[in-house]
């Protein structure tokens, strides 16, 4: 009876054990999230809507990660909102997320142009390497700390082109007068050189290019440009990426909205995002690739770097811009200092590193 009892009490222990975790489970799924998340760019956009990395992607792991605890409801721009309208929005609490770059919201602080890129910046290894380590995520949140929301990386681009011009650019001279749809810090550059600067939407830059509303236009790179089809529109296409070494895309969060969230969720939603930074920038790589070959061979187009001179010149207007903006403003002066700080020393570690690597392989 004894071993009996024993064996009964043995086999009761571990069936409680079994039976135990749905009841823990069900505990923590007390309290189901239904959110709603707004994009920048239009239902469909790869690599932004759509695919390994994008807005749709994040929420899907995110509810596969809290096993269905948060629901993240997807809108493409325009669908609840207009495109560049995602700030006010999510500081408003009409939604709880959105997904988009925080250089739009260069109007509302300049220092958050620094958490998308900077003109002659760092490259990817480098962003993560002040977002994730060097202090630049917690800068992020305290620039957003008075409108009541907080932030984080959820993709990145990778180096992007500089764009499609309708007319070869020889001098800084041929910059004068050009309408360009260029936003960010990069759009202040080019204006202080002459360039009428445009900030449209994704899905407006193709009609402007074709209609010569405008005469050149950055967007992202081969895969995304020759989706758009803006090499029916334009037939030379400059390299260098000095605008937008490395892009990060934001994902902008009310901060009341997310401190109900449980720390378990927070780190699922923190997790998600990281990965898709990551998993984007892969994509981007390959995709990249592919559709450069394509418009090379198969679609003409002429594809070279701005001229030394060009570039010589943007990088002086581009030291201007920011010395205005940081005597401006002490958040930015913050901002950058920390950002230049950490790209001076990861630059002396890339050049004995990726750049001695590199400059090796291809001689």
């Amino acid at each position: 009876m004894t071993l009996i009892r024993r064996k009964f009490l043995t086999t009761a222990a571990i069936s409680g054990g079994v039976l135990s975790a749905p009841s823990l489970v069900h505990a923590q799924g007390k309290g189901t999230f239904n959110w709603k998340m707004t994009s920048a760019y239009p239902k469909g956009s790869p690599f932004y809507f759509d695919g390994p990395g994008s807005a749709t992607d994040l929420a899907k792991r995110i509810k596969e990660m809290s096993d269905g605890r948060l629901n993240i409801q997807v809108f493409g721009a325009g669908e609840l909102i207009p495109a560049f309208e995602g700030f006010d929005a999510v500081r408003a609490g009409t939604v709880e997320m959105n997904h988009a770059n925080s250089y739009f919201w260069t109007g509302k602080t300049f220092a958050a142009q620094y958490f998308t890129a900077v003109p002659f910046g760092m490259n990817f290894q480098g962003i993560n390497g002040w977002l994730y380590d060097g202090g630049g995520i917690d800068l992020w949140n305290e620039v957003y700390a008075p409108f009541g929301m907080v932030a984080m990386p959820c993709g990145n681009t990778g180096v992007q082109m500089t764009g499609w011009f309708k007319k070869e650019i020889k001098t800084v001279a041929d910059l004068k007068g050009l309408k360009m749809r260029i936003p960010g810090l990069a759009g202040k550059v080019y204006a202080n050189l002459g360039v009428d600067v445009k900030v449209l939407p994704g899905g407006e830059i193709f009609p402007a290019l074709e209609r010569g509303v405008i005469d050149a236009a950055e967007f992202v790179g081969p895969y995304q440009d020759r989706r758009l089809g803006l090499h029916k529109a334009a037939k030379f296409y400059y390299t260098t990426g000095w605008h937008e070494s490395a892009t990060v895309s934001e994902l902008l969060i009310n901060k009341a909205a997310w401190q109900t969230l449980p720390k378990d969720l927070q780190a699922i939603v923190q997790n998600a995002a990281a990965a898709c930074n990551v998993i984007s920038e892969g994509w981007c790589q390959k995709a990249n690739a592919d559709a450069m070959e394509d418009l090379i061979k198969n679609q003409k187009v002429i594809a070279k770097p701005l001229p030394d001179s060009v570039i010589k010149a943007l990088r002086a207007e581009t030291d201007k811009v920011l010395a205005e903006a940081v005597a401006k403003d002490p958040m930015t002066k913050k901002v950058h200092d920390s950002y230049m700080a950490f790209m001076a020393k990861y630059q002396r570690w890339a050049d004995v590193s990726e750049g001695a690597y590199h400059s090796t392989v291809r001689g």
